[in-house]
């Protein structure tokens, strides 16, 4: 497999010329000025796997993130969690998400339960180096039933999106009930969820980009998770026949002839809204001076891991190791494919050290400025995977047992460097090597949270959903 491999195909697509739409805004107005600390745009996908994209040689027409391949880093080996919670709890606090709980299950909405108050986060820190404006765009998953547990309590200053995972992209609706917030209130917008996330966030850009102040805006979107919906206008670039039934049974809103289908067009979809963004950042002239972080939650669920092995919910290469892209044209050199090992938890603490901002956390995660800066070449680490799994830049490790749905007939050991599709078990062969790694993860498998999350359904049946899931209790 070529990283570098572009998509090729006859069509084209017209990059970013559709006009923007306004979502309601609770961004600001000022007076112009320039930044000199970077702005920081996050965005982040939804079960996107790693050959779903054009640039990883996805037959999926994503030209925004292809072009920008060429000109950003390719973080070619970018681990993140198998599954959504813990990559956002790790993300935002660079710590390894089973110290909060959230190791093997994300939060369901019938679960009182969030990361707690005493976990710093990003947003928090960045205000200490004037970040006034700090928003979140899109899908939180990280808590909604207290107050505590919101976003606007732990650094944000701005949410637009929604509290939950799975939520209709039409109706904006999880388990009957709006889920579409703007602030603490709920917002009565109308459109496609990816839309409207994208819109938001180059409102946002062009209100901040007119003070002095540096921003940062996380953009997650809920695509291209379950359910399957997309426009039909989207479905047709890939020969959506109305006159065809839907896939499916029941309400086939948004579905196409097949699933493939549609997943297809739900990240074309979102591609578009990536190059809205970007065109934002542009046409304000602050994308030289912008860190811009492009990765998926995890791996594969719909979509296509390529040629590694695995998906969703598994430690193998398939289920963590996540198509990623960064842009900070201002500083990084561009155009480059980096192959250290990288990864969610170190986000918060890289862009920590380029403010130079002190922080009392206690990170699991590392700097990558010296990598980035080209300062040093490859930085010698063990990376945690969660569930008896950890990565290195030579070597993977993944101990039986710990993950029911891998099947798994003994320990593995494989020379990742050399073999990324996971083909040859070496534990054999290496017996030295695997319990020195096995040893290395003991301490993490042990890590006891003060409140562990219980499994996917406690608490489902007989559930009922607050009115437009508005937060009431502290």
């Amino acid at each position: 497999m070529n990283s570098n491999t572009f998509f090729s195909g006859a069509w084209s697509f017209a990059l970013v010329t559709s006009g923007i739409s306004m979502a309601s805004s609770a961004c600001a107005n000022s007076s112009t000025g320039q930044n000199e600390n970077p702005n920081i745009v996050i965005v982040l996908a939804d079960d996107l796997g790693w050959g779903d994209v054009g640039f990883h040689g996805s037959d999926i027409k994503t030209p925004n993130l292809d072009l920008l391949a060429e000109s950003a880093i390719q973080l070619n080996r970018f681990y993140v969690a198998p599954i959504s919670s813990p990559t956002r709890a790790g993300l935002l606090t660079g710590r390894y998400p089973n110290r909060m709980g959230v190791r093997h299950v994300v939060i369901p909405p019938w679960r009182d339960y969030g990361i707690e108050p005493e976990e710093i986060f990003l947003p928090q820190e960045l205000e200490k180096a004037d970040y006034k404006h700090r928003a979140i765009i899109g899908k939180w998953h990280l808590g909604h039933s207290r107050k505590k547990y919101y976003p606007l309590n732990k650094g944000f200053s701005h949410f637009y999106g929604h509290l939950n995972g799975a939520i209709d992209y039409f109706s904006l609706e999880r388990e009957g009930e709006l889920d579409w917030h703007n602030d603490w209130e709920s917002s009565k917008d109308k459109g496609y969820s990816t839309d409207l996330i994208a819109n938001h966030a180059v409102n946002c850009i062009k209100e901040y980009s007119k003070e002095d102040n540096p921003f940062f805006i996380y953009v997650a979107f809920n695509a291209p998770h379950t359910p399957l919906q997309a426009k039909d206008e989207d479905l047709k670039l890939y020969g959506f026949d109305p006159s065809k039934p839907r896939f499916g049974k029941g309400d086939k809103t948004g579905r196409g002839n097949n699933q493939q289908q549609t997943f297809a067009a739900m990240v074309t979809c979102m591609d578009r809204g990536i190059g809205e963004i970007i065109k934002a950042l542009k046409e304000t002239e602050e994308f030289d001076n912008t860190i811009f972080l492009f990765f998926s939650d995890n791996g594969a669920d719909v979509g296509s891991s390529g040629e590694l092995r695995g998906r969703k919910f598994l430690e193998f290469e398939g289920g963590v190791r996540a198509p990623a892209l960064l842009s900070w044209p201002a500083q990084l050199k561009g155009g480059r494919t980096i192959n250290q090992v990288t990864g969610f938890v170190d986000v918060m603490p890289t862009l920590l050290d380029i403010l130079n901002i002190q922080s009392k956390a206690e990170f699991d995660g590392l700097s990558m400025l010296p990598v980035l800066s080209g300062k040093t070449e490859t930085i010698d680490r063990n990376f945690y995977l969660g569930m008896g799994a950890v990565v290195s830049n030579e070597w993977k490790f993944i101990e039986k047992g710990h993950n029911e749905n891998m099947k798994m007939e003994s320990d593995m050991l494989f020379k990742i460097d050399e073999d990324p599709f996971e083909r040859n078990n070496l534990i054999s062969l290496h017996k030295e090597k695997a319990a020195e790694l096995k040893e290395y993860i003991k301490p993490y498998d042990a890590i006891e949270p003060s409140r562990p999350l219980p499994d996917y359904g406690v608490g489902r049946d007989g559930f009922k959903p607050p009115k437009e899931w508005k937060v009431t209790e502290e």
